[in-house]
């Protein structure tokens, strides 16, 4: 089985920056694509971003593009993801999610095992 867990989540003001990390464990790290994706009371979980085994490629949701950025360490069974210009429609609880093979998983289908979730809020 794999384990995801995430931290990095928290309180920070519109236009400020803030990075999650995610790290996995229970399987080779390398061999996962992974995500990220977050869910605001009352809405539907939605991509976020994702990054295939190698870190050689990645995809965002329209709503984050130019803003965050998703990389990976494999060294270190992490993948990080760095939000910038935030903005109070971010707010949500955000989730690390392997996807089930090495691909990029950029929907909910493709997403084998999910983190515990963090949450980040963005104050007006």
């Amino acid at each position: 089985q794999v384990q995801l867990v995430e931290s990095g989540g928290g309180l920070v003001q519109a236009g400020g920056s803030l990075r999650l990390s995610c790290a996995a464990s229970g399987r080779t790290f390398s061999s996962y694509g992974m995500g990220w994706f977050r869910q605001a009371p009352g809405k539907e979980r939605e991509f976020v971003a994702a990054i295939n085994w190698s870190g050689t490629m990645t995809y965002y949701g329209d709503s984050v593009k130019g803003r965050f950025t998703i990389s990976r360490d494999n060294a270190k069974n992490t993948v990080y993801l760095q939000m910038n210009s935030l903005k109070p429609e971010d707010t949500a609880v955000y989730y690390c999610a392997a996807g089930a093979r090495n691909l990029a998983p950029t929907d909910r289908a493709r997403i084998a095992y999910w983190g515990q979730g963090t949450q980040v809020t963005v104050s007006s």
